[in-house]
């Protein structure tokens, strides 16, 4: 039976409003390189206290990946968006209290709360997307809805440093010779700075959250998400590690995800170390141009794997990055910093195609791989606060880099060896290629 003009309008009212939770997540993830160094001052905290901003969110993700699954089995996924844009709006409010307070506990409370309904939000988005609409062209939808992902990675830290950032800049000494009186006020200063951004991002998220409210969207049953990825239901199980590519694909994927993370995340302390680059024109850097190249490596990624086997773009990628960092450690002044703005665009296609090849060939055992790589997000938490303890042991935020450096090094030999398959362990596969596997890897 044809689509009445009144079904195809609210699908593209649901499409649009699904489109947006893509940007949402993405400005949670990319507005972190802006709070680091911001809450660093007005916490007065070290480079390892400050990484736990990071941690807070993917440990967000971690705990609440499988309790968010579960809800939105139970109750639908129209449910499950707006508790999570509900939860999302809390979390942001959660910062006018807690700036208030100067409490760095709370913020990290604040963080894990909207990163806990940035879970709920991608559980559903992939989905919903390729639903909505014909199926011959899904891949397109998702594609379109990955751009704004892209947006959101590169106008958070303009918009953070912006409205967050206040430009202000004292030494450790001059702020040991400040008054008491004066010292607390500039503290309370910086800290109240991030109130009103806050408060607009909660404002914008219970607007949205009221769109979906009163929006038909099209309830997803549980054979149609079966269909999406190609595979039924099976029981969580630790067995899925016998295949070597399964157990480097999540090796990988914590290593990308925290790599990218921990580039990121004290960018604008690296470039004040390396070149007393201001924290206002380092967050500008960032996000008009690496975060830019982030969102046009994804473009461009796609076309190149059309003509490259995405296993061996993935490994020159890496390598790619593995030179920039040398260099942006080796070097000092401009050339440092020159050096990792490139980084983001060679990251932008590791997520997907790490995921896709982890699953490859795995018939309806990837379902279950697939949940083992999205938890090993949570290497987004581990991998800054190693490089804290790194800066503040050593004084130097430019050694730290090693990590990442040692992360996209694992990434190449994933590329190069550790995505083979020993054919002898697989069952007759569902997804027989990369380019096929490569359609069911999440956007993130």
């Amino acid at each position: 039976m044809p689509k009445t003009n009144k079904t195809t309008a609210n699908n593209t009212i649901a499409f649009a409003l699904i489109t947006s939770l893509f940007f949402l997540w993405a400005f949670l993830h990319n507005i972190n390189p802006i709070l680091i160094p911001h809450l660093k001052k007005a916490c007065q905290l070290t480079d390892t206290e400050s990484s736990f901003i990071d941690s807070a969110v993917y440990l967000g993700y971690f705990l609440v990946a499988l309790p968010a699954g579960w809800f939105m089995h139970k109750y639908g996924y129209k449910k499950g968006i707006i508790f999570g844009l509900l939860l999302y709006a809390l979390g942001a409010a959660l910062f006018i209290p807690a700036a208030s307070v100067r409490s760095y506990p709370f913020f990290l409370f604040a963080l894990f709360i909207i990163a806990s309904g940035a879970t709920f939000l991608e559980t559903v988005a992939n989905p919903y997307i390729t639903r909505l609409g014909d199926k011959a062209t899904a891949e397109q939808r998702l594609n379109f809805a990955q751009s704004f992902n892209g947006v959101g990675a590169f106008i958070a830290p303009i918009i953070g440093g912006k409205f967050i950032l206040s430009g202000i800049e004292h030494t450790p000494e001059e702020l040991k010779q400040m008054p008491v009186q004066q010292l607390n006020n500039y503290l309370s200063f910086e800290a109240g700075t991030i109130k009103i951004p806050y408060m607009v991002i909660a404002g914008v998220v219970l607007l949205v959250t009221i769109f979906f409210m009163f929006t038909r969207l099209p309830e997803i049953k549980e054979d149609d998400v079966a269909e999406v990825d190609g595979h039924g239901d099976k029981s969580f199980s630790l067995k899925v590690f016998r295949y070597k590519h399964v157990r480097w694909a999540v090796i990988a994927e914590f290593c990308s995800v925290g790599a990218q993370v921990g580039v990121g995340s004290f960018f604008i302390k690296f470039s004040r170390y390396t070149m007393i680059l201001p924290e206002k024109t380092a967050a500008y850097w960032w996000g008009g141009i690496a975060m830019v190249g982030f969102m046009l490596g994804r473009f461009s990624g796609t076309f190149f794997m059309k003509y490259i086997k995405p296993s061996k773009l993935l490994s020159f990628y890496a390598f790619m990055n593995v030179l920039l960092l040398g260099i942006a450690i080796a070097s000092s002044g401009k050339l440092a910093v020159y050096a990792l703005l490139p980084v983001p665009f060679f990251m932008s296609i590791m997520f997907p195609t790490i995921f896709a090849l982890g699953i490859k060939g795995l018939g309806e055992e990837a379902k279950i791989a697939s949940s083992f790589l999205v938890m090993s997000i949570v290497g987004g938490g581990v991998v800054p606060f190693i490089m804290g303890r790194i800066s503040d042991s050593t004084g130097s935020i430019q050694i730290s880099y090693i990590v990442p450096m040692v992360c996209f090094a694992t990434i190449f030999f994933f590329g190069w060896r550790g995505y083979k398959i020993d054919e002898s362990q697989l069952m007759p596969p569902i997804i027989t290629s990369e380019d096929d596997a490569l359609l069911v890897a999440p956007i993130v």
